[in-house]
């Protein structure tokens, strides 16, 4: 084939390429290469088309063929390179870098892009294989040709970016190239960057200085860096932080690296570097507490710095912490390289310690030998040497060794401290002396603060040879607190401080193991021996807790609870240890203790019967104590003590079981009277005293023989047993005395004894008396005493002058005022009942009652001082008579023969008028006066007794008291007499009265007398005999209020307005302004009703009210009188009553009956007020005054007056069948009281009326008629009346036309009942139904006509507005009548005068509405019911209805939401529906 013919087949193969016709192709290479073996674009084209034709390994060889034939050519190496790149062969990418490096040598030179691209791709060849190195060197080429070809900087920047990308910073060879490189390209970058400072610039310079960091060699490149970061970045710590960890790990801390961690600390506190560099500082300077607590704070943050690690276990070494020191060497890694230890000889003394630890001690010797001998100037080996010869208590070799281990290294604590060792167990004397041992262990201390033995030592020398115990506690606390391990300084140091009441260290050792019972225990002993009771008292409980076992922690928590007066809870506690325990004799101990402190508490409150009860508990509790511990002296002594408690007690009362093993016998218990258990108290002092004799026994034996003595005495006893008692009494005092003469309570006992009148020894008493003030100064009770004896024995200067010095000494001390007191009224001081006032405020004493309880009386029984500024001061301000009604029960129920008192407390009964318990005081007096030699007290409390019997309606038991007296005197026989009236006896009381007439001497008694006889003229229906008499008491020179007012209530009671007026203006003239005002008031107020004038009964009481603002009575009376006379005032006469039960609740238990009346009447209901409405009030009324029917009645009122709102608001009534239980509620009630028979029926027939009613309106027509044909009567027209209401009820329902006749009948019925408002309201309801509006017209004008002529409000408002309501309804009908129009102006313009009435104003808005419905001035109307307040909600909800309709027509949607919104808020159903329809058709 010729050379054309060759090139015609090249292009054939080359167009058959172009054509994808690689087949054809591989035909025309392979002719060619027939001609031309070495043909070069023949070997390509067979490789570009073998390649296609997806034949790999024949591609190979063409191309590598043609490569070989013209290696400078680029076809073949191209050719290579594309099918290398698309093979997924592994074995092809070391072809693949040499293929890239050929096109890199010959694009070199020709073609820069695309060397620059084939180096593109070798790098990530490279990178993919991780050869890092080689992508190194082949990036900066390229950088280096980009820089030839004058790149700009961010083109620069971005290539240096990208090798750092491709190179790792993980590489830890610190030699290695690439990491040289990759720190070449941070800089590079760092220095490249054209925004600065920047994110990714402070980034790359992060990047930097880390890698930096890893190079040790590179500290001053890492400096410079840091410090150049630090310019640009002065806010960032990054670069500080890895200075300090450079500086830690590099081994060397100095203050350049100090430095570096203080600016670090400076910008952030937490930062972990910065910690540790504060720790190492720490660390160099001695400081490990602080150094270990830096380091472990940063270590939490940095835990891979061996380094810190390693610092960390080096302080805890210091501090002798050597497992926490362990556990830092294994966090960081560390471990001690094995070494030759025989090479080294420290660690062949430590070997020679490890010989000696484990008990080898010929081993140890041998070394200690060896090294002596080899090295005889090292330390560790006479150290060594000196442990041996101590361990073996060869101490005098031991403390040569320790010195010669001293001179030749003196900073070492531990060769001091076992030198003090040996000093401190070495011979006798060096033992006794201990200070050659204290030097060394102070030496030591100074040495090395954190060796806790040393501290354990020294608490040794200061608590056993000092004798320094607070100084001991803290070494031994510090002790403890270096080795928590040292037991024995633990439990050292807690002793102490249980025994100094420290308790830091046992609250820190608690916060080592809060769980420890046992520290718990003692931490309560420390409290407890400071005085710290309710601490220890928790500590104690703490402890119980834990230990639920241990007796003795309940115990203590006891027994403080005892010390604390808790003795309920005590109580508890020592019976939960019986539980466990019935034989622990501290708890039996314990419980009695309590018993007999809750006996004193009881004592002192006069609970008698408390008393006898807990003294029989303690006794119980004391008689098992002593069983099994009879050799336990105080045992004893408190069994007296609980028997002579009883002493003050009335003997009558004291009946206490004793258990019989207390008195010599086996089983069960004995009742033993007060004598026989004062006898037993006796004996068991003297068996205490056998056990233990004591000046305190003594007393107390002498005072129990004295108490037996004063027993005895008061139950009239042979006076030889009692001289006995009281001369044994005096010996065992004196006893006492002589074993103690120093103890004043014992010289005062003794005085008391000596001046009582058994013994009556004055010179004695007052001998002991001033040797107790001289054994104590401050001895308030001897110096009473003292003045005792002085007021007995009639000197009252000296008496005083010893009560004055016992007042300075404690003014709280109640005796001495007692003594004060007597000394005032033995002077006749006016201070007197002050000063016995004063003793009961300061506490009680029977002494001090009787004494203001007989001038409280005595006061009250002198009439004239009534006005005197003394008398009510006394009695009034100071709330006397309860006071003294208090302290005079107490001394009665303690004192229960003293017929004196029990008169007192009867008459103080009387004024507080406690009627039965005056007549059983009174009968008390009589009972103990019965066999009395003195028959004029008799004969008085018989007759006491007697009035106190009729005042609670025993007539007979009066009458016969009365009678088993004399009877001449006046009281007798007026007391006789009213007993008689009351028993209905007229007769024998006219008689009797007579007879007291004959006998009265003065003008007033007359007066009195006068007046009862006209009652009982008036009882017999003689009033004219009746009428005389009062006047006969009206002309006496000295008129009695009684007998006027009786004589105007005959006028009131016969309406006779004549004598009543007369008789009021007389009473007026008689009575002061500030005398019976409430009996003026309402006699004034009646009879201002009499004469018609009801405005004028309403302001007679206000007027009152306003004279005495603070007389609940009063008050009472307005609210009572409103709802009568002026209803129209009746939210004041509510308001009246609120007040009357604010200010007294007697007064005001009434008063709430009369508040819900008032609000009946001005339309207070639950719906507008749940809190102050009538139904709330009447049911408190019924609660407290269950018994009385006009409280049922009126609760009857307000269900219905509800039952009536609720229907209004077309809600369920809540209500429902409650009118017969209430009728029949009123009906048994009148029965039980004794009420006139006009009251009963009265109510009776109100409550039928309410209830038919009631019924009538809720729908129950039938059992309406059943219960009105049942009670109905000709003598009831009323009732009749409403039968006919009844019966047409259903008639009206019907809406049919009633027949002429019936209207007559209906007419009759109302004429029958003409004077009824409401019944011709009715008949104009029927007019009305049967559209006969001029008749309902006439009826309501007839209604008006009567409740004018009547004065009676309610039915002149009632009139009115059904009139304007009839009228209205026929405006509304669109009735073109100008009569009807005027009808409803002119009769809401009359109720308007009457008072304000928002009815009145409705109807006159809705008539607005009906003339010109879209005016303004209807608007404005509607708008006033609806916005302004004081209108009810029923109202209001009207004139919403009609207000919104006529928005609607005037499209005013503003006003309309307002309406919206306000009928929403008040919850208006009816308006938001006609809204909802409104809105819809709009």
């Amino acid at each position: 084939m010729s050379n054309k013919e060759v090139k015609a087949a090249l292009k054939s193969a080359r167009d058959a390429i172009r054509n994808k016709e690689y087949k054809e192709a591989l035909k025309h290479c392979k002719a060619v290469l027939k001609q031309e073996k070495n043909n070069y674009n023949a070997w390509v084209f067979i490789g570009l088309a073998a390649a296609e034709l997806e034949q790999p390994d024949q591609a190979q060889s063409a191309y590598r063929k043609a490569a070989e034939l013209e290696p400078g050519q680029l076809l073949a190496w191209q050719g290579l390179a594309n099918l290398y790149e698309k093979s997924n062969q592994t074995d092809v990418k070391e072809n693949l870098f040499n293929v890239y490096q050929k096109l890199l040598e010959l694009y070199e030179s020709t073609d820069k892009q695309k060397w620059c691209d084939v180096c593109r791709k070798l790098v990530e060849l490279y990178h993919q294989e991780k050869k890092y190195l080689e992508v190194a060197h082949t990036w900066h080429k390229l950088i280096k040709i980009k820089q030839e070809e004058g790149a700009d900087n961010a083109e620069l920047h971005q290539l240096w970016k990208r090798l750092i990308q491709l190179l790792p910073d993980s590489t830890q060879n610190q030699d290695n190239e690439t990491q040289q490189l990759l720190l070449t390209a941070l800089e590079h970058a760092v220095n490249s960057a054209d925004t600065v400072p920047s994110e990714d610039h402070e980034k790359l310079y992060k990047n930097f200085i880390q890698c930096l960091s890893k190079f040790p060699h590179e500290t001053a490149r890492l400096k410079k860096a840091c410090d150049d970061m630090m310019v640009l970045y002065p806010t960032m710590s990054y670069p500080l932080e890895v200075l300090c960890l450079h500086f830690i790990q590099s081994g060397s801390f100095t203050e350049e690296a100090l430095h570096c961690c203080c600016r670090l600390m400076e910008m952030d506190s937490s930062s972990s570097p910065g910690l540790i560099g504060l720790g190492i500082k720490f660390l160099q300077e001695k400081k490990y507490e602080e150094a270990v607590k830096s380091l472990t704070e940063g270590l939490q943050q940095t835990s891979q710095c061996q380094a810190a690690w390693y610092y960390l276990a080096e302080a805890q070494m210091k501090m002798h912490k050597y497992k926490e020191a362990v556990i830092s060497c294994n966090r960081g890694n560390y471990a001690v390289a094995e070494k030759n230890i025989n090479n080294d000889p420290v660690l062949l003394a430590l070997k020679g310690q490890a010989y000696l630890n484990k008990g080898l001690i010929d081993q140890a010797s041998k070394v200690a030998q060896q090294l002596v001998l080899s090295h005889p100037h090292l330390a560790e080996a006479h150290a060594l040497e000196g442990l041996i010869h101590y361990t073996q208590k060869n101490y005098q070799q031991a403390e040569r060794s320790f010195q010669r281990a001293i001179e030749r290294k003196a900073e070492t604590a531990e060769y001091h401290h076992y030198l003090g060792l040996t000093y401190w167990f070495m011979g006798e004397e060096i033992r006794k002396d201990k200070t050659k041992a204290l030097t060394q262990f102070l030496k030591a201390a100074k040495l090395d603060s954190y060796m806790g033995s040393i501290f354990c030592y020294l608490g040794h020398y200061y608590r056993d040879v000092a004798g320094d115990k607070s100084r001991a506690r803290g070494c031994y606390k510090k002790a403890f607190e270096l080795d928590r391990t040292d037991g024995e300084a633990g439990a050292a140091a807690v002793d102490l401080s249980v025994e100094l009441g420290d308790t830091v260290f046992l609250q820190a050792a608690l916060r080592a193991d809060p769980k420890d019972s046992n520290c718990w225990e003692s931490l309560g002993e420390a409290y407890l021996s400071r005085g710290g009771y309710t601490t220890a008292l928790k500590s104690f409980t703490k402890a119980s807790e834990l230990n639920p076992e241990s007796i003795y922690s309940i115990y203590k928590a006891a027994s403080i609870e005892q010390i604390l007066g808790k003795y309920k809870d005590a109580i508890a506690e020592y019976q939960q240890i019986l539980k466990k325990s019935k034989e622990y004799v501290p708890a039996l101990k314990g419980l009695g203790e309590c018993y007999l402190m809750m006996a004193r508490a009881a004592l002192a409150d006069y609970l008698d019967g408390k008393v006898l009860d807990y003294v029989e508990q303690a006794l119980e509790y004391f008689t098992r104590a002593t069983k099994h511990r009879p050799d336990v002296s105080c045992l004893w002594k408190l069994l007296g003590d609980a028997c002579t408690i009883v002493h003050v007690i009335s003997s009558s009362k004291v009946n206490v079981k004793v258990l019989g093993s207390l008195l010599g016998q086996n089983e069960g218990k004995q009742m033993l009277k007060k004598s026989e258990l004062l006898s037993l108290g006796g004996r068991c002092y003297g068996r205490a005293l056998k056990l233990m004799s004591s000046p305190n026994t003594w007393c107390d034996l002498g005072i129990n023989y004295y108490r037996q003595a004063q027993h005895l005495t008061a139950a009239d006893s042979d006076t030889n047993e009692i001289s006995e008692l009281l001369e044994k009494s005096l010996q065992c005092l004196k006893k006492a005395v002589r074993l103690d003469s120093k103890n004043h309570l014992y010289w005062n006992a003794l005085g008391v004894v000596a001046c009582c009148s058994g013994v009556g020894n004055y010179a004695l008493a007052q001998h002991s008396f001033i040797k107790s003030v001289q054994a104590e100064q401050i001895n308030v009770v001897a110096w009473t005493n003292l003045g005792v004896l002085y007021l007995a024995t009639e000197n009252i200067q000296q008496a005083h002058e010893a009560f004055k010095v016992a007042q300075s000494l404690e003014p709280s001390y109640l005796m001495c005022w007692i003594g004060q007191a007597l000394i005032a009224e033995a002077v006749g001081s006016y201070e007197t009942m002050d000063l016995f006032r004063h003793t009961t405020e300061l506490s009680m004493h029977t002494e001090g009652a009787k004494g203001y309880a007989h001038w409280v009386c005595s006061t009250l029984q002198d009439k004239t001082n009534r006005e005197t500024e003394l008398y009510r001061y006394n009695i009034v301000q100071m709330n006397a008579i309860p006071a003294a009604h208090v302290v005079l029960s107490k001394y009665t129920e303690r004192i229960q023969n003293d017929a004196s008192a029990f008169t007192m407390l009867g008459y103080l009964n009387e004024y507080l008028q406690l009627k039965k318990q005056a007549t059983d005081a009174y009968q008390r007096a009589v009972s103990l006066l019965k066999n009395s030699e003195d028959k004029e007290k008799y004969n008085i409390s018989m007759q006491n007794y007697g009035r106190s019997l009729c005042a609670i309606g025993q007539y007979d038991k009066a009458i016969q008291a009365y009678m088993s007296t004399p009877l001449t005197e006046l009281d007798g026989i007026v007391g006789v007499a009213l007993a008689y009236f009351k028993k209905g006896l007229l007769q024998d009381s006219i008689k009797a009265y007579e007879r007291a007439l004959s006998l009265a001497k003065s003008e007033q008694d007359k007066a009195y007398i006068l007046t009862a006889l006209a009652i009982m003229e008036y009882k017999q229906n003689k009033v004219d005999a009746a009428k005389t008499l009062l006047f006969k008491c009206s002309i006496l020179k000295e008129p009695t209020i009684e007998s006027l007012q009786a004589l105007c209530t005959l006028g009131l009671a016969k309406q006779d307005a004549t004598l009543a007026t007369a008789a009021l203006k007389e009473l007026l003239k008689h009575t002061k302004s500030k005398d019976n005002v409430y009996e003026r008031c309402l006699i004034t107020s009646a009879v201002y009703a009499l004469q018609g004038r009801n405005v004028g009964v309403q302001r007679q009481a206000s007027k009152a009210v306003h004279s005495n603002p603070d007389d609940p009575a009063l008050w009472a009376l307005l609210s009572q009188l409103v709802p009568l006379y002026t209803p129209q005032n009746a939210k004041g006469g509510a308001v009246a009553g609120n007040v009357a039960h604010i200010l007294d609740l007697n007064h005001g238990k009434k008063a709430l009956l009369h508040t819900a009346v008032n609000q009946l009447a001005v339309g207070c209901h639950s719906a507008e007020d749940e809190k102050n409405n009538a139904l709330k009030d009447i049911q408190k009324a019924v609660h407290l005054f269950p018994d009385d029917p006009a409280t049922w009645a009126v609760l009857m009122g307000a269900c219905h007056a509800e039952n009536t709102v609720v229907y209004l608001r077309d809600t369920q009534p809540k209500r429902r069948d409650l009118e017969m239980t209430l009728v029949a509620t009123v009906s048994a009630k009148t029965k039980e009281k004794d009420l006139s028979a006009e009251y009963i029926q009265a109510l009776e027939d109100w409550s039928l009326c309410q209830a038919i009613t009631g019924l009538k309106e809720t729908g129950r027509i039938t059992e309406a008629e059943a219960l009105c044909t049942k009670v109905c009567c000709p003598s009831h027209p009323e009732l009749f009346l409403l039968l006919r209401q009844v019966q047409c009820k259903q008639l009206f329902q019907s809406h049919k036309e009633l027949p002429d006749a019936i209207l007559e009948e209906l007419h009759k019925t109302v004429m029958s009942n003409s004077t009824s408002v409401t019944a011709w309201h009715w008949l104009a309801k029927v007019y009305q139904s049967q559209r006969m509006m001029v008749a309902a017209e006439m009826c309501y004008r007839k209604s008006l006509q009567l409740a004018s002529q009547q004065g009676s409000w309610n039915g002149k408002l009632s009139s009115l507005l059904r009139l304007a309501m009839l009228a209205l309804e026929i405006c509304m009908a669109n009735i073109s009548n100008d009569h009807w129009p005027s009808l409803v102006q002119e009769a809401t313009t009359e109720a308007l005068k009457l008072s304000f009435c928002p009815l009145a104003v409705l109807l006159q808005a809705l008539l607005q509405y009906n003339r010109k419905m879209g005016a303004r001035e209807t608007r404005r109307m509607l708008e006033r019911v609806v916005y302004q307040p004081g209108y009810p909600e029923t109202i209001v909800s009207v004139a919403r209805w009609y207000l919104l309709r006529h928005l609607y027509a005037k499209d005013d949607y503003e006003l309309i939401d307002a309406l919206v919104a306000n009928a929403k808020a008040n919850g208006d159903t009816r308006s938001l529906e006609l809204d909802k329809k409104l809105s819809a058709s709009a």
